[in-house]
């Protein structure tokens, strides 16, 4: 998202380069995304992002000055054409009285989701090579059995937390091997990861959260200078060695450029998966019909994915900023205007995809925009559907008659990455072993072993 500052709600704020937004007609204050603040909207943004599509396509949020665009052709234009280049630099952040953030501009201004080409295109060729389809696609058995262990710790209880129990561990599990740093430092690499995210999915400034963030990108960087000094002396495989002995024409990243990017791997690697298996899990839940028609035919779990993948994205919305004056839905976005694509709303986009509110499994022609659009489209995203579509084939597999425990649920107050808190389930009639996955689709032979040199 973009870099969180504090917003007024009242008038126009001027921008960083310090031009002030013209405002071509009034905007509807009820339509701003700042209504994600409120609990009952964040617990379904959906409403809010069909009138946002219907009423005023492309919109001028007053109170987060920046244009809002929701409909699916809008959102990939944006993605493809507008600057991700948005990261204030620490100079600029003083003349906006928050150079206490100055430690994580120096960080954002190396990663490259704040780049564009050949910047972006120099660092991403080097890390993106250790997430290919083919190099992820090895580690599917090693994803399988570390899935079945965490479901052996609960299946006789015959209730769990599928975020607490599942969905947070394997891929903090995952990252961690596949950045090659030790599994057991997991739990604070998800302490630091969620500070980080709350950083990257909020609009706002929060001036109390502010020095724990900090904190966090300091010791994250202190983390990853001595997991650098720790390659040099014991070698090890994963994407830390690989970034720090990769050569592109005789071009090395630098050891700032190395951490960076390091944090933000780890962070989307957690983030995006966490929230796809818990999100997902509940819409199952929520439309049982689909989720006894994927029990039925385990062949679908592909399919399944991408419809949850569109039906809850993971990663919500995303900032950009425009390169040149643009004419979009017949409105007038001047060149260095901050523009928000909300993917949330263009995967639900009726005009892109038939009777969109629908959850169907088998749905065609599903060309989602949750792992975003062209350079900056997710490299990650391999990996993630392999976590989600293992995960999704083992707890149906494994967990008969499951169903939501009675109560509330609780969204995290993340405006951007999209997630659930907890998700208490239970479950009953246990299979008598791991048998019923022998035949699973999700389940191939491949090495369990990590090689990802990328040299």
């Amino acid at each position: 998202m973009a870099w969180p500052t504090t917003r007024s709600q009242k008038g126009i704020r001027p921008t960083v380069d310090g031009e002030t937004s013209p405002r071509l007609k009034q905007s509807d204050p009820s339509l701003s995304l700042f209504h994600l603040l409120e609990p009952e909207v964040l617990a379904d943004p959906y409403p809010l992002y069909r009138r946002l599509r219907t009423e005023d396509p492309v919109y001028w949020d007053p109170f987060l000055h920046a244009w809002v665009v929701t409909r699916y052709q809008d959102v990939v234009r944006v993605l493809h054409d507008f600057s991700a280049h948005r990261t204030p630099t620490p100079e600029q952040l003083s003349k906006m009285d928050l150079s206490a953030l100055s430690p994580v501009a120096c960080v954002m201004v190396r990663q490259m989701l704040f780049m564009d080409a050949p910047a972006h295109t120099r660092l991403r060729s080097l890390a993106s090579q250790a997430f290919t389809p083919q190099r992820v696609e090895i580690l599917r058995s090693h994803i399988q059995e570390l899935t079945d262990k965490l479901i052996d710790a609960v299946i006789f209880a015959g209730r769990m937390d599928v975020i607490a129990d599942l969905a947070e561990p394997l891929p903090c599990i995952v990252t961690a091997e596949m950045l090659g740093v030790p599994v057991e430092d997991r739990h604070q690499l998800k302490a630091w990861s969620a500070d980080f995210a709350e950083m990257l999915g909020n609009f706002q400034h929060n001036p109390d959260r502010a020095p724990r963030i900090v904190r966090s990108v300091e010791d994250m960087t202190a983390y990853f200078r001595a997991a650098i000094r720790e390659q040099e002396k014991h070698p090890r495989e994963g994407l830390i060695r690989s970034l720090v002995v990769a050569e592109v024409e005789g071009d090395r990243l630098t050891e700032e450029e190395v951490i960076a990017n390091c944090i933000v791997t780890m962070v989307g690697g957690q983030e995006t998966t966490t929230n796809l298996i818990g999100s997902g899990t509940l819409a199952l839940l929520r439309n049982p019909e689909q989720l006894e028609r994927l029990k039925a035919d385990p062949a679908l779990i592909s399919s399944a994915v991408e419809e949850l993948l569109r039906y809850e994205s993971p990663s919500q919305h995303t900032a950009r900023i425009s390169p040149e004056d643009v004419e979009m839905g017949g409105r007038l976005i001047r060149k260095g205007q901050a523009v928000i694509a909300v993917m949330g709303a263009a995967n639900r986009d009726p005009e892109r995809f038939p009777d969109p509110d629908r959850l169907d499994i088998a749905r065609r022609d599903n060309r989602h925009v949750a792992f975003g659009w062209a350079a900056h489209f997710c490299f990650g995203a391999p990996l993630a559907r392999i976590e989600g579509q293992i995960a999704f084939a083992t707890m149906l597999a494994r967990l008969p008659n499951l169903v939501l425990e009675p109560g509330p649920l609780t969204w995290r107050d993340n405006l951007g990455l999209r997630g659930l808190k907890a998700l208490p389930v239970k479950f009953g009639n246990l299979p008598s072993s791991r048998s019923a996955l022998a035949e699973s689709p999700s389940r191939t032979d491949g090495a369990s072993v990590l090689n990802l040199d990328v040299t």
